[in-house]
């Protein structure tokens, strides 16, 4: 059985890990990435890494899902925010294989959910496929039969910076601005995360269902203004809100009737991801598999 090193670079975890020829994880593990130091000093992490279950595993090459706008056919991150300084330019698929001497493959990590939820997951039988990994921000990516589309400079799916009533869509929609909503309004001390904002949302709190349901709807207009462009038999919602799915995704269909007009709504299904906190790592391994073979 062949085994491969697989690596999700975010912006706040390296989650990493050995998957089989079956698509299986074997081994999984998750530590801080460290972005903050920049992009060399997360590649040496990677690099050391690798080396390391070069040495303990029969590992055949290395496959990497990671933050930022990737050109796939040369291993090169294209665009990179300041989460992680100084990656913007690397070329991680040469970092890579000249310093663990093991073939490398490199794609946008939604592109790697979307290709884990295409070949493992809710899109096996979707042609036109929008998925949206719903976070601190909002990341985009779209498959067309079963190739992603990256347009002309690798910047398709960057739908987080659509303009949503004068802020951008992920501004407005992620998570965060739930958040930052709901503390604001609470008017408390506390810091309020995620799960303590749906825990009372479920126990009636007034100014937790707004928040959500500002969210949702922001969420929604930006879903069905997508829509009207490309037209998806399916739109995929990723990242951590997948965590609240039994809450949000009648919420979310509903407002998306409110945008998108019947005739595109009745052909237009919305469904939550089913890979969850690893299918950036298994997209990186589909994004493998196809680019070596």
């Amino acid at each position: 059985m062949e085994k491969y090193a697989v690596f999700d670079i975010g912006g706040t975890n390296l989650k990493y890990g050995i998957i089989n020829d079956n698509g299986e994880i074997m081994t999984y593990r998750e530590v801080p990435s460290e972005a903050k130091k920049g992009g060399a000093h997360v590649m040496n992490g990677v690099v050391r890494i690798a080396n390391e279950y070069k040495m303990d595993e029969t590992v055949k090459g290395v496959c990497i899902s990671t933050a930022g706008v990737v050109d796939p056919e040369r291993g090169i991150i294209v665009y990179a925010n300041d989460n992680i300084p100084n990656y913007t330019g690397l070329n991680v698929k040469k970092i890579v294989e000249s310093n663990v001497n093991l073939p490398c493959e490199v794609e946008n990590d939604v592109a790697c959910a979307l290709l884990a939820e295409r070949f493992a997951g809710v899109a096996k039988n979707s042609q036109v496929t929008l998925c949206l990994t719903i976070g601190t921000g909002i990341g985009g990516s779209l498959m067309i039969g079963d190739k992603v589309f990256h347009g002309a400079g690798n910047f398709a799916g960057e739908v987080g910076y659509m303009d949503i009533s004068g802020e951008h869509f992920e501004k407005a929609a992620s998570t965060k601005a739930m958040l930052d909503k709901a503390f604001a309004r609470k008017g408390s001390k506390e810091e309020i995360d995620g799960i303590k904002v749906f825990e009372l949302a479920r126990l009636g709190d007034a100014v937790c269902i707004e928040a959500i349901n500002e969210m949702c709807d922001c969420l929604a207009r930006g879903i069905a203004n997508i829509c009207y462009i490309i037209n998806p038999d399916l739109v995929v919602v990723g990242g951590g809100i997948t965590a609240q799915g039994d809450y949000l995704l009648d919420i979310i269909n509903d407002k998306l009737g409110m945008y998108l007009i019947e005739k595109i709504r009745v052909n237009t299904k919305l469904l939550f991801a089913a890979n969850g906190n690893k299918a950036g790592m298994l997209g990186a391994y589909y994004n493998f598999f196809r680019r070596q073979r």
